[in-house]
């Protein structure tokens, strides 16, 4: 899905934050909400086909990205004004001067990003020597290195082939390489190779991957109004699904490029956290403490250059209104 190297990211995001000094793209009456096909964000899809942000009185643009890495840095140079990416891909960007803001956690991954592995390797110790697929600087990077470190091995102890998610699976599926980082649906095509399994996944590291809806730090100060009705959107459409889930999973599916029996495997590794919870993890800290650890990680291990600040990347008041 997406081939950029993290120095580009953030070179492209230090510049913003230069220019951003003489001005700032204007804030729009229409908001362009990017997304990706992972699960958790697949909703957006369920929200615009129903015609539901119609309904709460907002104008979006909903943009589909083939690149997740796209994405991110369409919301960090300005491209647009809301991005559903991770917390650690958000901390990426903000390490280098992006300024944004989170509004609303969409769900936890519980096991829809995986490490799989070729027959014959069955730890991620095994990995040592080994070549693995996986786009630098994004969140299967992320839980690649976790896995190492638990596995007391380091990135320099693997050989980290760089591509696009959707080429990382179809590389490791025709035997090209021993291991690979993919999110589903991308996992799906990575299984297809005999004897393939996953090491490990995001459910044994509960809560590291929080999937989250950004906003540009302008549109949430200025037009707050706006923020609102999408995050207010987004609580009704999980309503919908929840009485409506053949159809709703047939319009997810459709965006997600598989057939629906193959889009409900992936419900079990998808958490959405409700209005309640989302309060509950905006309230307590939760987020704040998850996100100081997550930019401590990514320091040590270089994924970024410098701690990315955590001080106002979140902003409750979202989710806590009636």
């Amino acid at each position: 899905m997406r081939t950029r190297l993290l120095a580009a990211v953030l070179s492209v995001v230090g510049l913003l934050a230069v220019t951003s000094c003489a001005g700032s793209p204007a804030v729009p009456a229409k908001v362009t909400l990017g997304f990706t096909a992972w699960p958790g964000w697949l909703p957006w899809q369920v929200a615009a086909e129903k015609g539901f942000f119609a309904v709460n009185g907002v104008d979006v643009e909903l943009k589909y990205f083939d690149s997740y890495t796209d994405s991110i840095t369409a919301l960090a140079t300005g491209a647009i004004d809301a991005n559903s990416q991770t917390l650690n891909d958000t901390l990426m960007s903000v390490s280098g001067g992006a300024r944004q803001t989170t509004v609303l956690v969409n769900d936890i991954s519980t096991g829809n990003d995986q490490i799989i592995a070729r027959d014959g390797i069955t730890s991620v110790g095994d990995l040592k020597g080994k070549t693995v697929a996986v786009e630098k600087g994004t969140v299967d990077h992320y839980l690649l290195l976790l896995a190492l470190n638990r596995a007391k091995l380091h990135e320099g102890d693997v050989q980290v082939v760089s591509t696009m998610t959707d080429s990382a699976a179809a590389a490791f599926a025709a035997g090209h390489v021993d291991a690979v980082g993919a999110w589903a649906p991308h996992t799906t095509t990575a299984l297809t190779r005999p004897g393939s399994s996953p090491l490990t996944s995001s459910a044994e590291f509960p809560s590291s991957i929080p999937d989250t809806l950004v906003v540009r730090e302008q549109l949430a100060k200025l037009r707050p109004d706006l923020v609102q009705r999408i995050v207010n959107t987004w609580f009704e459409t999980l309503g919908w699904i929840a009485h409506n889930p053949d159809e709703a999973t047939a319009i997810m599916a459709r965006r997600a490029g598989v057939s629906p029996q193959t889009y409900r495997a992936y419900q079990p590794g998808t958490t959405f956290l409700t209005k309640q919870e989302n309060q509950k993890a905006f309230s307590s800290m939760k987020l704040h403490q998850e996100a100081a650890q997550v930019a401590t990680f990514m320091q040590q291990t270089k994924l970024t250059t410098r701690l990315a600040p955590v001080d106002g990347l979140f902003d409750a008041s979202f989710v806590n209104a009636p």
